[in-house]
């Protein structure tokens, strides 16, 4: 068997010379992606099915139902019927997960954690896919595979190779925000129910004037933040691989029911395009001080999945799930992932995943004209299969989820436009200062004993420039630690 060469111009699979691998293509400079970019829809389909059945990414997780409690009008910025008015109540499954094991994986891992949530609405099911962290690494879903394949198993050793990992973030300078949570104190969270939750993307919500918002979710846990040092998970994940998923289930048998208090920034449309930062980057978060977390309901979980498998192997979130007043926003990520979830979904499960109990609406019945494949159960009977049809069947309702997003420009392979404050590095150090000496302490000493395990020194000079970039005195003593141990 020949091995590819590696010489000459990335490609794609049939051949054709890649312009730009960095930049998926959008409408115009800060717009939505283009579905005819070639490279992007043709990594994340290859992606979806390299493994199976497992998922290949945030394989590793536990599950439970429970209900969301609206506790603010909110009515002046979304139309959602679930959030219309104070006290209303929708059932809810939630999955956590780690991102990089696989299903076999111990819980206690330094590694971000998945926080799915899927809204039981009755104007359909509304899925939130979010992380414990409110960034990511990257910033544009034409890498994700990329960056996915550093944290997996090298092909030649079979093993997650520090070098794969280090020289992709080196070289991803925005990594390094998200890269400072991860190797932090909340890097490892002692169980599900003692750490956050975030929708970590930019999302549109729009009220019945029409008007439009951008919003950030934020799930504040109610058990208080609770986290593991390295050294006590690798005790914890050698003693108990299920200790999180274990947590889960016997909290909620003991009547002990975990909560969220769930809240949103909200800033209006018109600020988007003048604000400091780009508000759409996943690498970024909007401070506080100038967009307050105004709470808007409450998030608890009271009931057990009785079956594993069917319940939280096979529950499906896909972020392209909305309900009318929500939307998406230009986010590279986010628009990268409203294709690749439903399509892995699709590939690992069945085309009609979406049948399965733990997947179909509760409140409300789906009617499509979709039919046959897979896990097909004949629920349509002999009804008709298009539209528009005389036949009664259900149509159009003329009205769009969410409001149009202007865009202008030709298309490309573009990066987002500049904002004023716009850099790769400025909120890492910001969160680095934020720490206490401790904290710090910890920080540096996990960092440093992964990068001192990297083969090259080029690559580990690059990443602690990355981090002195972010803050001298982060760079100064990273690199000192990393000495001490390289030796």
């Amino acid at each position: 068997m020949s091995v590819e060469s590696t010489t000459g111009p990335l490609t794609t699979e049939s051949g054709a010379p890649v312009a730009d691998n960095q930049n998926s293509e959008t409408a115009g400079i800060g717009g939505p992606g283009l579905i005819q970019d070639q490279l992007l829809i043709e990594k994340l389909a290859h992606f979806n099915r390299e493994r199976i059945p497992e998922r290949i990414v945030h394989a590793r997780g536990a599950g439970a139902y429970g209900t969301f409690t609206v506790t603010a009008d909110v009515t002046k910025y979304t139309r959602a019927k679930f959030l219309s008015e104070v006290g209303k109540q929708t059932e809810t499954f939630l999955r956590f997960s780690t991102v990089a094991g696989n299903l076999g994986a111990a819980d206690a891992v330094r590694d971000p954690r998945g926080f799915a949530l899927k809204f039981y609405t009755e104007e359909g099911n509304y899925d939130l896919v979010g992380n414990n962290t409110p960034v990511f690494f990257i910033k544009d879903a034409i890498k994700f595979p990329d960056f996915i394949h550093t944290q997996k198993r090298d092909p030649y050793t079979g093993s997650q190779e520090a070098d794969n990992v280090w020289d992709f973030w080196g070289l991803s300078p925005e990594s390094t925000h998200q890269v400072t949570w991860l190797f932090g104190d909340r890097g490892i969270p002692a169980s599900y129910r003692h750490m956050d939750g975030f929708g970590s993307h930019t999302f549109q919500w729009n009220n019945e004037a029409g008007e439009v918002f951008w919003v950030k979710y934020h799930f504040k846990t109610d058990q208080g933040i609770k986290c593991l040092t390295t050294e006590e998970a690798e005790v914890l994940a050698g003693k108990d691989p299920d200790s999180h998923q274990r947590d889960l289930r016997e909290a909620i048998e003991r009547g002990e029911f975990p909560s969220w208090t769930v809240g949103v920034q909200i800033m209006p449309a018109a600020e988007a395009a003048h604000y400091r930062f780009n508000p759409f980057d996943l690498t970024k978060v909007w401070p506080h001080a100038d967009y307050p977390v105004i709470e808007i309901g409450k998030l608890e979980l009271n009931r057990n999945p009785q079956n594993i498998f069917a319940e939280v192997e096979q529950s499906i979130f896909s972020p392209h799930h909305f309900v009318p007043g929500i939307g998406p926003s230009p986010d590279k990520m986010l628009q990268g992932r409203l294709f690749a979830y439903g399509d892995a979904h699709r590939y690992r499960v069945g085309i009609n995943a979406d049948h399965l109990p733990v997947n179909r609406p509760h409140a409300t019945e789906a009617r499509s004209h979709g039919r046959d494949g897979a896990l097909y159960d004949g629920r349509h009977g002999g009804q008709k299969n298009y539209e528009p049809n005389s036949f009664g069947g259900p149509a159009e309702t003329g009205r769009a989820l969410w409001q149009p997003v202007t865009v202008s420009g030709a298309t490309g392979e573009l990066a987002a436009a500049s904002h004023a404050e716009d850099d790769d590095f400025v909120q890492a150090g910001n969160l680095y200062r934020l720490m206490s000496e401790d904290e710090k302490d910890r920080l540096i000493n996990n960092l440093a004993g992964f990068i001192s395990k990297v083969s090259r020194d080029d690559i580990a000079q690059r990443a602690i420039e990355n981090f002195r970039k972010a803050d001298a005195d982060y760079g100064k003593r990273l690199e000192v630690a990393v000495q001490a141990l390289r030796g």
